[in-house]
């Protein structure tokens, strides 16, 4: 009786040590996973700006209306460009920065006949979405780039859930001077 107490000790004690082993490697796992997270979103910031300053350095682009968004080293490239040729080439220029795995085109090419009141009107309309998109409790506005064109507004970037992408385009909707709204937005995965 003796021995059979001693052995089930042994296994108690056993059992014991592996979960405390399981418990702390299970509290690594889950510091890596909150560092893996934040390192990431850095990776993220640090691609997205250097494809912001090779497309600004790059005479055949050089363009303050395109939009760069980063997740998982994946870009969104939106906004507008004066012709295809853009396109392709920020497409190229946003494929060779290191980090990038691949490279999505939501870029869309100016009607070259955009008149300086309309522009007026357009930035007017793009601050006023974006003020509207920060005030709003329910999303998170930094992650949603907002152009105009002709009170065309489109919405693009990352949100964290179908619904929030759609509420997003019912408060751009709801701007005065909006005449329609693309949604362009990727739900973060």
């Amino acid at each position: 009786m003796v021995k059979k107490l001693a052995a089930v000790g042994q296994v108690i004690a056993a059992c014991s040590l592996l979960l405390v082993v399981a418990a702390c490697n299970k509290q690594q796992n889950t510091d890596q996973s909150a560092a893996s997270s934040v390192g990431s979103m850095m990776d993220d910031t640090v691609i997205s700006t250097k494809v912001r300053e090779a497309l600004l350095a790059n005479d055949d682009v050089k363009s303050y209306a395109i939009k760069v968004n980063t997740e998982n080293g994946q870009v969104v490239l939106s906004g507008f460009v004066n012709n295809q040729n853009q396109i392709d080439l920020s497409m190229k220029i946003a494929k060779g920065i290191n980090g990038v795995k691949d490279v999505s085109n939501e870029l869309s090419i100016k009607d070259s006949t955009t008149a300086a009141n309309e522009k007026i009107g357009d930035d007017l309309v793009t601050t006023t979405v974006k003020t509207a998109l920060l005030n709003d409790s329910v999303l998170k506005s930094f992650d949603i780039a907002v152009v105009t064109r002709h009170g065309e507004v489109m919405l693009s970037g990352f949100v964290d859930s179908q619904a929030q992408a759609l509420h997003s385009v019912d408060i751009a909707q709801g701007v005065e001077g909006v005449t329609s709204v693309l949604n362009h937005m990727t739900v973060k995965s």
